[in-house]
């Protein structure tokens, strides 16, 4: 009976690790391998890991003729934080390594996922605000247009906060986000203001991008999870769709006003110095680590990495090849220099790649498309044009963790029993020391 009591002790506690990693958008194949590891660090073999989009299941049996022991998991969402995610994988580590025990393990998870955000509240909303003006900055913004979206990305923030205590779906919540941040690009094209609106719009559209996982799904369908690949896809896909219908509304809300779109100039995006665009990609990003709980040392990272993704794709793009593949580029370097160098901040490199890639996301190609649509011509091939860019950046980004692979010694134990390179888990064994 005790023994029995132990691993139902130690299938709970390696759930409610899933739960957290796949909650903070962590590939299914990445989640399976850490509760395999919690398992087997507390001494329980033969477990097997199922993983799906909303339930993680762990199944012990250790002889053919036992009775199995079977629990289920129901995920549940959370804001996302970052610093929760650092501290549940330390303590995989820690517990993997030895140097704590499952009942020291179990209360110190306990205590991570029962304390509040250690954030001030403000604080997120203006990181929101400087991530608004820095994507403004990296689209040649002026700065009363980086001011504008300063106000449309606190304003994006606030929606994002009141929605979900009424229960809003995710759906609505990126399509009110969507409708403020064009709105407020509406009301400055209506004044003598002399801004370019369709920089605020694609600033909202970015804003709200960063939280849509199409990087986890691609993962999970490289790494042969395609259940799970399928429902994030659709998850993706629906606030997507929620963020086109929101900033669609606006604009029809603006025509019908007789403000419309003779003040926009679709997709225009401007000429910047190329330090301003840079320095534009790591204010946004690390903007994004900051409001999403990440630790200080992981926004320096953040904004070296972005600064450097950033820098590659104005490279690539100033050629012939096109924006889509110079996206893929950049993504490809920014998941190697991550994979590589993210163990050095003592983060997940899942806690650096996703803000990394944020100034890169294809918001200006989604408005380019909404806004043709709404003057009556064809916008499906910059819709599409948005969509193989997101693809590339999820794909390049995992692209660059397996280049990078070889070179990351202190992994390659854990690895080989993965169908990919890790964003999320343990990296070190007993033993093991840092190079």
């Amino acid at each position: 009976m005790t023994e029995r009591r132990e691993v139902y002790e130690t299938l709970d506690l390696a759930l409610r690790v899933g739960e957290v990693l796949l909650s903070s958008g962590a590939g299914a194949a990445d989640v399976a391998a850490a509760m395999l590891e919690v398992t087997r660090a507390c001494g329980v073999r033969d477990v097997t890991a199922d993983v799906t989009f909303v339930d993680l299941t762990l199944r012990h049996q250790p002889t053919s003729h036992a009775p199995a022991a079977i629990q289920v998991r129901r995920v549940t969402w959370r804001p996302l934080d970052y610093a929760k995610l650092i501290e549940v994988d330390e303590t995989v580590s820690s517990l993997v390594a030895g140097d704590i025990t499952r009942s020291e393990a179990r209360d110190r998870f306990s205590r991570i996922v029962s304390t509040g955000h250690r954030r001030r509240r403000w604080a997120v909303t203006l990181a929101w605000g400087l991530m608004g003006s820095g994507i403004a900055l990296t689209l040649g913004g002026s700065p009363l247009v980086c001011l504008l979206a300063f106000v449309a990305a606190c304003a994006i923030d606030g929606t994002q906060l009141l929605l979900p205590l009424h229960r809003i779906p995710a759906f609505y919540q990126h399509a009110a986000g969507g409708f403020v941040a064009t709105l407020i690009a509406v009301t400055a094209s209506a004044t003598e203001l002399d801004v370019d609106p369709s920089r605020v719009v694609t600033t909202g559209i970015v804003m709200l991008l960063a939280g849509v996982g199409i990087m986890g799904a691609t993962q999970d369908a490289l790494n042969g999870f395609p259940v799970t690949a399928s429902a994030r896809l659709i998850d993706a896909v629906l606030n997507t769709a929620g963020i086109i219908a929101g900033v669609g509304a606006g604009l029809t809300v603006g025509d019908l006003l007789g403000v419309g779109l003779t003040a926009f100039t679709p997709g225009a995006a401007g000429l910047a110095e190329v330090g301003v665009t840079v320095f534009g990609a790591a204010l946004a990003a690390a903007a994004f680590a900051f409001a999403s709980y990440a630790p200080l040392r992981a926004v320096v990272a953040v904004a070296l990495v972005a600064a450097l993704g950033q820098g590659v794709l104005l490279a690539v793009d100033s050629s012939d090849v096109g924006r889509t593949w110079g996206s893929a580029v950049a993504a490809v370097t920014i998941g190697a220099v991550c994979y590589l160098v993210a163990g050095r901040f003592r983060v997940p490199p899942l806690v650096v790649v996703v803000p990394a890639i944020v100034p890169l996301l294809p918001g200006l190609d989604i408005y380019r498309g909404l806004a043709l649509f709404a003057e009556g011509k064809d916008g499906v091939i910059e819709l599409a044009a948005a969509l193989a860019t997101a693809l590339a950046l999820a794909a390049g980004v995992i692209l660059g963790q397996y280049l990078a692979r070889p070179l990351k010694r202190e992994a390659r134990r854990l690895e080989t029993r993965l169908a990919g390179p890790r964003m999320v888990g343990a990296f070190r064994r007993r033993g093991a020391h840092n190079t």
